[in-house]
């Protein structure tokens, strides 16, 4: 019964835990007996609290009980196990941020998302691995080690919200957050065979935020199914006064059925989104899935847009990013930090007045370009990823295809080109290679339609059933 319970949805799990058919306890307890047996091997969980988790599930189940709980459209979540990226920030519950420099920080305060996701009923088991300070899409860090892709553990899971993809996949959680600011809730997903939104820019609102009004990065829902995913948004957005992009329409509206209609809407089928070198196993079981949106009824067209722009709108906005909130500790700490760490701050201090101005008038620019493109299209479809998982003992790619890459990022390009558009971005599992290793698909949208992401997402799942299949360790 443990390990049903670990395989069920976030959805299921929260119907039965309603319906008392199953309670908080034994649901968490089958969670943390999963934890048990497989964290070892892939460090995705690295704070764990069980015994406050268990502690916590039993007094939900007395509330139950006794009809005190409080109602599902108050705590659609509730008594569902959740695990928090450790870049965000958890009251009493260590937050290292994967630097040696916050080893020992324990925040007196929780994160907006982390509020949000406790008073719709979730219980915090622990925190997941991320690289340092979220640098890069490979989970590693001198505080807690690399975390390894459970479809195979000599391969890297991505990042940099790696340890949630991979408590996900391992089914040690239901539900797990992340954050994206080049591919970060999108890339891991698409290495583990799990769900990830990026969401538009505010859907979800960020606080504490040092960056209140620069739109690149996002903190949002990961899961095993579109639907979970839904049911986790549902909970985290809506607005919030403290954050001043934040998008005033609640989260409860995203928990309608996503079932619908797909037949007529037109969709840009964008390979190589114009050019980007993308490896052959992930092309070749990109291209399998076209046929499958056009079972849907969907009109697709080889179409992308004008991105030429992209890399250095988002570079040039990277970098002052990275100045901005971790500037003033490079002096201090440069010993204790990456090289990848100290490149972005570094790039950022250089930057000057013109090269701000320009980035800004071409982000401009390619905003504009952006709406013309989506006035004739209702979605996008892409590669998340234009590699599939790389060895672990590799910190970053260096080449596609035999193209060199110029920095540690820049095979990134299929993600983070998509994060300075503004505009929603869905990974959902897209297939396998040959050796057996996910490839995910990423479906992009008008800005604030997460709707329709939402429902394309689960009509591609529901025909394909790729997000049932399961790593061999598990």
């Amino acid at each position: 019964m443990s390990e049903e319970l670990c395989l069920m949805t976030a959805a299921e799990l929260a119907t039965h835990i309603r319906a008392r058919r199953l309670s908080c306890t034994e649901v968490m307890q089958a969670h943390i007996e999963r934890i048990d047996r497989l964290n070892a091997q892939v460090n995705a969980l690295v704070t764990c609290i069980p015994e406050r988790a268990l502690t916590i599930a039993r007094s939900y189940d007395e509330a139950l009980a006794h009809g005190t709980a409080p109602s599902l459209k108050e705590a659609p979540l509730y008594g569902l196990p959740v695990a928090h990226k450790d870049l965000t920030e958890t009251r009493g519950l260590r937050t290292t941020y994967g630097s040696p420099i916050f080893a020992d920080y324990v925040p007196a305060f929780d994160a907006l998302i982390v509020d949000r996701l406790k008073r719709a009923g979730a219980i915090t088991v622990g925190k997941t691995n991320t690289p340092e300070f979220g640098a890069g899409s490979q989970t590693f860090n001198a505080v807690f080690g690399v975390t390894r892709n459970p479809y195979d553990l000599d391969k890297t899971c991505g990042g940099s919200s790696g340890g949630s993809a991979v408590a996900l996949a391992c089914r040690m959680l239901p539900l797990a957050d992340g954050s994206d600011m080049g591919g970060s809730l999108r890339n891991p997903a698409s290495f583990c065979n799990i769900v990830g939104f990026r969401t538009t820019p505010g859907r979800v609102p960020v606080w504490p935020d040092l960056a209140p009004y620069m739109p690149l990065s996002v903190v949002g829902p990961m899961a095993r199914t579109v639907s979970d995913v839904a049911l986790m948004l549902s909970a985290i957005a809506g607005p919030d006064p403290r954050a001043p992009l934040s998008l005033d329409e609640p989260g409860a509206s995203f928990r309608e059925p996503l079932a619908s209609d797909l037949h007529g809407l037109r969709i840009a089928w964008a390979p190589d989104l114009g050019g980007l070198p993308v490896d052959h196993e992930v092309a070749t079981v990109f291209a399998a899935q076209r046929p499958i949106f056009e079972s849907l009824g969907c009109l697709v067209e080889d179409a992308h847009p004008d991105l030429s722009d992209a890399d250095e709108i988002f570079l040039t906005l990277r970098a002052m990013h990275f100045e901005l909130s971790l500037g003033n500790l490079l002096e201090e700490h440069r010993a204790q930090m990456k090289d990848t760490v100290i490149w972005n701050i570094e790039a950022g201090q250089q930057l000057r007045g013109p090269a701000i101005g320009q980035a800004l008038r071409k982000h401009s620019q390619l905003l504009a370009h952006m709406r013309a493109f989506f006035n004739r299209y209702d979605a996008m479809v892409l590669p998340v990823s234009q590699v599939p998982p790389f060895p672990i003992e590799q910190p970053y790619v260096t080449e596609i295809n035999g193209v060199p890459m110029q920095n540690y990022i820049e095979w990134m390009r299929s993600c983070y080109w998509i994060s300075v558009t503004g505009q929603p971005a869905l990974a959902v599992p897209g297939g396998f290679t040959s050796t057996g290793l996910p490839v995910g698909l990423q479906i992009v949208g008008r800005p604030r339609d997460e709707r329709l992401l939402l429902r394309l997402g689960y009509a591609f799942e529901q025909a394909t059933g790729y997000y049932r299949h399961q790593p061999a360790m598990v």
